[in-house]
């Protein structure tokens, strides 16, 4: 095999190997540029007070004066009075993360100086006065082992293009006479401490707060949410994206999901400040989850009806439709056993989420020592929709069946007609089984947020294979 014919084949199996291990997210987050404008708005209010909070060295030095000596002098207690950041912007850099750009940004100093020239010696104060101060701050964006957000300072300059000192005095004018020696050694100084202490705040509060981040969600006593990263965050022009695992699974025995997540391509979207991609993969997972949990089962008895249904669950109602029921179990109580034989599989589309289980109902006669006896067992199948919607950072739910098409699996009472069941058995999931359906689906599932953020102004869409949630963000700031 010549060169270029191994160069081929060795390019082959790459690419055949980065689309073999590439994993399509199943739950996308987007920060729009208002979202970002509005992290970015808290995390100045941030940046600013760790700024403030400078600490600067003692100075010493010896200067010549005039061609006539040298002045030895030290600069000491230097206090950060003020430092403000009046004009900012942070924007996406593609493949790299994101830039924070300070202008005109300016700061007020004092401190005490000490002097000796000749037989001269003295002592004052003195003010300083920074201004036209440029800052950029490259952020650089990833994610740990765990799946959890990572952010690091990549780079980080700063340039400070006029510096005033006044000092004040019985030799205060003898420091004016060398300020410019005085002036250069602050900036210096000013423009090494600005990028170490915006390192330091990146690193002790924006890594810190972003690691709030849940990466898995405990649901209940069954069912975990797996929100991990599966790629580092990808900044394009106009966003943030973040790619998460999005996937339901059982506490007991987590198992591979037996298909994979579609791609999922959020629309350019940029009313709100954040959008969640939910595609069909994070439901089914959820559905898959539960029905190994064994959570998809539900009994059916007389106490769980409610009573304005005025419905009486025993032998007697059915034996209308079974005749021999009547002879083989006369005027007793009977319950449901309704189970789901696999896993319900949804699909969304433009028009919303909809879906057509099957469920087995196991139908038994109460014995009066409180035993069970199979009657029959029928197959119930509708087509289900669904109706989504975001509240307190959840994603919340209901489901609405359509009419029910029963048919006999098997039977210990022998043969019936089942059609003759239809409006008993819709009275009964109507009644009984949605209700306990949709009190769970209101309950929500958490959608990834970070601590302290509340949402609002949400809206939801439906497209091929996904829904997407946009909403408003409100920090709430601890008190």
């Amino acid at each position: 095999m010549g060169v270029q014919s191994l160069a081929v084949a060795c390019g082959a199996l790459a690419l055949c190997l980065a689309l073999t291990t590439a994993t399509n997210p199943g739950f996308v987050v987007r920060i729009t540029q208002a979202g970002l404008d509005y992290a970015h708005e808290h995390g100045i209010t941030i940046l600013e007070k760790q700024l403030a909070q400078l600490k600067l060295p003692d100075i010493s030095g010896d200067s010549r004066v005039l061609r006539v000596g040298k002045v030895h002098y030290e600069l000491s207690r230097l206090r950060l009075r003020d430092f403000h950041l009046p004009y900012t912007r942070i924007t996406p850099i593609s493949n790299v993360g994101l830039q924070v750009s300070i202008s005109n940004a300016f700061a007020e100093l004092s401190g005490d100086w000490w002097v000796k020239f000749l037989f001269l010696r003295g002592h004052g104060s003195f003010n300083l006065k920074v201004e036209n101060v440029y800052i950029k701050i490259i952020l650089r964006l990833g994610s740990d082992t765990a799946g959890k957000p990572t952010i690091s300072t990549s780079d980080c300059s700063a340039r400070i293009s006029k510096i005033r000192v006044h000092f004040s005095g019985k030799l205060g004018w003898l420091y004016n006479l060398f300020h410019s020696v005085i002036e250069s050694r602050l900036r210096k100084i000013l423009e090494s401490k600005v990028c170490d202490n915006v390192a330091k705040s990146v690193q002790n509060e924006l890594q810190t707060y972003i690691q709030t981040l849940p990466v898995t969600a405990r649901i209940d006593a069954k069912i975990g949410l797996d929100y991990a990263l599966v790629a580092p965050p990808k900044a394009t022009a106009q966003s943030l994206d973040a790619g998460l695992k999005g996937e339901f699974y059982s506490l007991a025995h987590r198992s591979t999901v037996p298909f994979s997540p579609p791609p999922l391509a959020l629309p350019p979207d940029h009313d709100r400040m954040v959008y969640f991609g939910a595609s069909s993969y994070f439901f089914n997972t959820a559905c898959i989850a539960y029905h190994k949990a064994g959570a998809l089962v539900f009994e059916i008895t007389e106490a769980t009806i409610p009573k304005d249904v005025g419905f009486k669950l025993d032998t007697s109602v059915f034996s209308a439709f079974i005749p021999q029921l009547e002879e083989m179990y006369p005027d007793m109580p009977m319950k449901f056993r309704l189970s789901a034989p696999t896993a319900p599989f949804l699909t969304i589309g433009p028009g919303g989420i909809s879906f057509q289980p099957v469920v087995d109902a196991q139908a038994y006669a109460i014995l009066p020592n409180s035993s069970l006896a199979p009657l029959f067992l029928l197959s119930l199948t509708g087509n289900v929709s669904a109706a989504i919607d975001v509240r307190s950072g959840r994603i919340v739910g209901s489901l609405d069946v359509g009419r029910i098409r029963l048919s006999l699996k098997d039977s210990a009472v022998g043969t019936f007609q089942v059609r003759m069941m239809q409006s008993l058995m819709n009275v009964l999931t109507s009644s009984t089984l949605l209700p306990r359906l949709n009190a769970r689906l209101d309950e929500g599932f958490p959608l990834p947020l970070l601590d302290r953020i509340q949402l609002s102004n949400t809206l939801v869409k439906f497209y091929e294979n996904f829904i997407l949630l946009g909403a408003d963000v409100h920090f709430q700031p601890q008190a």
